[in-house]
């Protein structure tokens, strides 16, 4: 008899493979991004970076579980808390929330939270330094994300900076925890780890306002909105008449400062790239894979921004090749990555508008 072939629709199937092969089975169900992009770093950083999405991803299955009051969701990212820095309680945890997730949580995020105590294990595995970055990760989203979700986000954030508190919690703290944990690798990037925090934080922030920006119609059809008023209110737009059939140039104007404030901390990403050594391929290609999608992103919104529908700005697969290629050829050089940068992200900046950001983090403690 043959072995059970292993599939994410079987969850005990997975029970015989290594921890990289289960963890990138999982990381394909879950996210085809990062399934992509982190294979690319080296095999000691491989390991840590997929647990540490995979443990993002169950907080992230947690806030979009529309089963679950907002109490429960609170509930679960306590516990969820607790167990990432104890290594004690999934089991519990997996069993107590499983029962409790909808149709509307895709099939692989019901295998993750069944398979959540083998993540845990995984995660338990590594040194304490590792382990207390991943962990500082999780509390901070799992933290602060249940503040957003209890807001009406149906007329969007207030600020400005709402949007960057919020953009820190669901990515900055992410990128906080992956410069951590490279310079936990190496002492040579080590060197430059105050740097390389500061500008970790824009990094996410950058992806995240991509995100946002590609997924506003998607959002808006289910009543949420994540952008920012006081942005709009310069054009004069307000937020709470935004729906799916929305088409005013004033709103359009609103985008194009975001896209703007967006292509500034993709800059940012860009220097913390920079900083990276340059024998570090593995490392760089994971960040400027990201980076050169997000940029195309921007440009296909920026071209088209009356679009409708986030498929309508999603890049190709030979936008995603051409972008592989071309940073396997210039990542070494800092030169290179700055011109086909400037090159690439022409047109994205707002000349005859400027915004002053304030914090790019949450300033008090939750």
């Amino acid at each position: 008899m043959s072995a059970l072939q292993p599939t994410l629709d079987k969850p005990e199937s997975l029970t015989g493979l290594s921890d990289d092969e289960f963890q990138a089975l999982l990381l394909e169900g879950v996210s085809r991004t990062f399934a992509l992009t982190i294979p690319q770093l080296p095999e000691s950083l491989y390991r840590p970076v997929a647990n540490a999405y995979l443990l993002c991803r169950i907080v992230d299955t947690v806030e979009d579980e529309v089963s679950l009051s907002p109490e429960q969701k609170k509930t679960f990212c306590e516990r969820f808390i607790e167990t990432v820095k104890t290594g004690h309680g999934a089991n519990d945890f997996a069993a107590d929330l499983a029962p409790l997730l909808s149709e509307q949580t895709i099939p692989a995020e019901h295998t993750l939270i069944d398979l959540t105590p083998r993540v845990i294990q995984i995660t338990h595995s590594f040194d304490p330094q590792q382990i207390e970055a991943l962990a500082t990760c999780v509390e901070t989203m799992a933290q602060g994300m249940p503040v957003f979700q209890a807001q009406n986000l149906s007329n969007g954030l207030p600020t400005m900076a709402d949007m960057d508190n919020y953009c820190y919690y669901v990515a900055g703290c992410v990128g906080e925890m992956l410069a951590k944990l490279f310079c936990h690798y190496s002492p040579e990037i080590a060197a430059n780890k105050e740097r390389l925090l500061e500008l970790s934080v824009s990094f996410g922030q950058g992806l995240q306002m991509t995100n946002i920006l590609k997924d506003i119609w998607d959002d808006a059809s289910r009543g949420v909105c994540w952008l920012p008023q006081d942005i709009f209110d310069e054009t004069g737009f307000d937020l709470s008449m935004l729906t799916p059939e929305t088409d005013d140039e004033n709103f359009r104007k609103g985008l194009e400062h975001l896209i703007s404030i967006a292509h500034g901390h993709l800059r940012n990403a860009l220097a913390y790239t920079q900083l990276i050594p340059s024998h570090e391929t593995g490392i760089r290609n994971f960040c400027l894979w990201a980076l050169g999608m997000a940029v195309l992103t921007l440009r296909k919104i920026k071209q088209h921004l009356d679009f409708k529908q986030s498929n309508q700005v999603k890049i190709t697969r030979n936008s995603v090749k051409a972008t592989i290629l071309t940073t396997r050829l210039t990542g070494r050089s800092n030169l290179l990555l700055s011109l086909l940068f400037n090159l690439t992200s022409r047109g994205l900046e707002s000349p005859d508008w400027t915004y002053h950001p304030q914090s790019l983090k949450a300033k008090s403690a939750l």
